[in-house]
């Protein structure tokens, strides 16, 4: 039998008992679908702060201890021990892969990634500098004009070959945004390389001249995938589930999370990142602006520091921070002014009494936007990036969804702060 919670209304007297719903770590949460029903109230929890809006098996968050684990494992093996595709493969199937799975897994992906080639002439729509994450959302979207032979969502092999293109296909979607924009031919892809190989080669390669990706270029990449692959009940992801809750195609519902991700308070934050740091232009600037971040009437703020859900150190910051430095000492140019900036913003932060015990440390967004900007990926590319890890988590928790027998329709109720009801006047008489 569950456990029960009592609530009393204190002007009344009124009890109603409510199931506690435990799962295998973390908080437990009071079951209130039949409080409507019974006592004909809504719970209130702007932004969902408090709201557990399903069950899920795929990723667990402590924001308190800074732990995060996908499917069990600590990130901190997985960064270390694994690469992008297998944890992929766990994230997708709950396991990790044998041997033999990974190389048929590997073997999937890596052959399919090459798209249409009308869907390519889809990209000529599209203005020249057009955001990429404008036409992400756009030609992602539109895989379900092309890729419609297995749209069946109640059909668990189409779900998987759906998860299969996706996860095969953005890289190169993503690819050909960077390359539209940037007025270059599009580079197909090679099977012969890895994931993020592959990738960077479809970024940066021409028909000019043989390109081969940087070793610790990859490196950073794979980890920062890894890093970015899933993060529980985000919005972006939150999205995805809404959309899919309808029944919508699972391109569609992808597409939706691209949206929400493009967001400067999601995904884009790496993005404003980088704009932070050339607003405050130079290192004789940090005093003024560590300041500026410390008054509350100022509206300024430091991007890039402290996180909605840890209350601790981002366990992926403390992993991509090594890996920062890393890539500052091997590829980038060591006189950049504005990784120079970024560096010396970092130190003084992390020794600042205001920032410490308001535990408001570098986060995710801050090191991956000084990665990306060392390995000479645009600021508007940040978001797309982001984007091609979390496909993974999207449609691992799309597909637990729809298989989820208690699955419905999402459908948030609202406390209506409107007028009340009037009579129509006429137009003469207002």
């Amino acid at each position: 039998m569950a456990d029960k919670y009592s609530l009393t209304n204190s002007a009344t007297g009124d009890c109603v008992n409510l199931d506690l719903v435990s799962g295998t770590d973390g908080p437990s949460a009071l079951d209130i679908t039949a409080l409507y029903k019974e006592k004909g109230l809504l719970a209130f929890d702007p932004g969902f702060v408090s709201t557990a809006s399903c069950t899920s098996s795929i990723t667990y968050i402590d924001g308190e201890k800074g732990i995060l684990r996908y499917r069990g494992y600590p990130i901190e093996q997985l960064a270390a021990k694994s690469n992008f595709l297998e944890v992929a493969h766990l994230l997708l199937y709950g396991e990790l892969p044998t041997a033999t799975e990974l190389v048929d897994f590997e073997s999937i992906i890596m052959h399919h990634t090459m798209i249409r080639e009308t869907m390519r002439t889809f990209f000529d729509g599209f203005h020249y500098n057009a955001h990429p994450m404008a036409i992400m959302i756009g030609v992602t979207g539109s895989m379900s004009a092309f890729y419609h032979d297995s749209l069946d969502i109640h059909n668990p092999r189409h779900r998987e070959i759906s998860a299969h293109r996706m996860i095969a296909k953005i890289p190169t979607i993503a690819a050909a945004c960077y390359k539209h924009n940037v007025g270059e031919p599009f580079i197909y892809p090679r099977n012969d390389l890895d994931y993020c190989g592959n990738f960077l080669h479809m970024m940066f390669a021409t028909p000019c001249e043989e390109y081969v990706p940087n070793k610790t270029a990859i490196e950073a990449m794979n980890l920062l995938f890894i890093l970015h692959a899933d993060h529980e009940q985000n919005a972006s992801t939150s999205t995805v589930r809404l959309a899919g809750s309808s029944g919508a195609n699972p391109f569609a519902c992808i597409a939706s999370g691209i949206a929400s991700l493009w967001g400067p308070a999601h995904g884009g934050a790496n993005e404003a990142v980088l704009k932070m740091l050339e607003e405050i232009g130079d290192v004789s600037n940090i005093p003024k602006y560590i300041a500026k971040a410390k008054d509350k009437n100022d509206p300024f703020r430091l991007m890039g520091f402290g996180h909605r859900v840890y209350r601790n150190f981002d366990p992926r910051a403390t992993l991509i921070r090594e890996m920062c430095h890393k890539v500052l000492a091997e590829i980038s140019d060591k006189d950049n002014p504005l990784l120079q900036l970024a560096g010396e913003l970092e130190e003084v932060a992390l020794k600042d009494e205001y920032f410490i015990e308001r535990k408001l440390y570098p986060n995710v967004d801050y090191y991956s936007g000084i990665i990306y900007r060392a390995l000479n990926i645009p600021a508007n590319m940040f978001t797309v990036m982001f984007s091609i890890a979390r496909t993974v988590g999207w449609v691992a928790h799309w597909s637990e969804m729809i298989s989820d027998p208690s699955q419905r329709i999402g459908r948030p109720r609202q406390i209506y702060v409107g007028a009340k009801q009037r009579d129509y006047v006429p137009i003469d008489k207002r």
